[in-house]
């Protein structure tokens, strides 16, 4: 097969087939700044710097995406929240703005057009849309509304609304939903091509699967139904197994799974059904060597790889400030070198591991 665009790759990895070769996605962030040269705080000031930012990493590590993701915190900014800067690491929420529960009850969502952090994510998203047409997918990215209240309110509260104030409960996933919708709507007609629906509090990590049954996954069902475009579910390093049959009834076509995960056992439940997103270990990345890079990125390609329905990513949607950059070349470097189809490499492993008795 001749050598396909980054979307051609993606859509057809997507379709549970094999394309030239096993697509990936680098979720670099932050690490636009260091290319420009400037600070955390004044990248994410302009749409014009992510969007450099942006199309410089993808051509230097030659992966499958856009993302045009500025950081998770923007979206309680655009509820009146606080917003913290730092120098080596992602903006982050500040003081919760739902200081005590009966707050909830005078929440409204805001107006996506009316916000200037969030008309800037657009304006990104339109330009990347304008630089690089259907070449590559451009990822946007949402809160779900059962998560965002981690920073809306602060996890122990939040847990406690969940088991003990229900009616406060459903009141908040109101007003989150139909921000949710909206925002990723308007990503959608700004020019992503898909959203990421972050979702860490749904995951088998944070809450036991009968709670996620009645809350997170009934919520990520209705609201992923509004969502005029493919959407991903990503559970940011947390565990999914446990909900993996639950998973394929979100509507979801991709779930981003966490480096705990066994990739074979997630292949087995979703082949054909369900595409995986994952899942190198982000965190241990900042010390991989070069031969740890290949073998890591050759045994994921291996387990989860043959027969598409398979992009290789980082665990938690956003690579770290400290991953080197010889460590995501040399995760390049393995991908080009190992993900070519088919993979026969992978056949010739597994046949020999299981001669051996492996």
């Amino acid at each position: 097969m001749t050598d396909l665009t980054s979307l051609q790759r993606v859509l057809l990895a997507l379709g549970h087939q094999e394309p030239d070769r096993v697509p990936f996605f680098l979720l670099v962030t932050m690490h636009g700044a260091r290319e420009l040269g400037v600070s955390i705080r004044e990248y994410f000031s302009r749409p014009e710097h992510v969007v450099e930012g942006q199309l410089r990493m993808r051509a230097r590590y030659r992966h499958d995406c856009l993302y045009s993701f500025f950081y998770a915190a923007v979206e309680v900014e655009a509820w009146g929240g606080e917003v913290l800067y730092r120098d080596d690491g992602p903006p982050n929420a500040g003081a919760p703005i739902v200081r005590k529960p009966v707050d909830i009850e005078h929440l409204h969502p805001p107006k996506i057009g009316e916000a200037a952090c969030l008309t800037k994510v657009l304006t990104a998203q339109q330009m990347l849309k304008a630089r690089v047409g259907d070449d590559a997918p451009i990822i946007g990215v949402v809160m779900s509304p059962f998560s965002l209240p981690v920073m809306q309110m602060g996890f122990d509260r939040y847990l406690e609304l969940i088991y003990e104030q229900p009616d406060l409960f459903d009141r908040l996933m109101q007003v989150n939903e139909e921000f949710c919708v909206a925002w990723a709507n308007a990503q959608l007609e700004a020019g992503a091509t898909a959203i990421t629906y972050f979702d860490p509090v749904s995951s088998s990590t944070i809450i036991p699967r009968e709670l996620s049954l009645k809350t997170g996954l009934t919520i990520a069902r209705r609201t992923i139904a509004r969502i005029k475009g493919p959407t991903a579910v990503h559970m940011a390093s947390g565990r999914c197994l446990p909900i993996a049959d639950d998973l394929l009834q979100t509507g979801a076509a991709v779930v981003g799974v966490s480096a705990l995960e066994d990739l074979a056992a997630l292949k087995a439940v979703w082949r054909g059904k369900l595409s995986i997103l994952g899942n190198l270990n982000a965190i241990e990345m900042r010390r991989w060597t070069p031969e740890q890079t290949q073998a890591v990125v050759r045994d994921a390609i291996a387990t989860a790889g043959p027969g598409g329905g398979f992009i290789l990513s980082d665990n938690h949607g956003e690579i770290p400030w400290q991953v080197p950059e010889d460590v995501l070349l040399a995760v390049s470097d393995a991908v080009h070198q190992w993900g070519r189809y088919p993979l026969d490499w992978a056949s010739e492993d597994a046949g020999q591991a299981a001669s051996a008795g492996l």
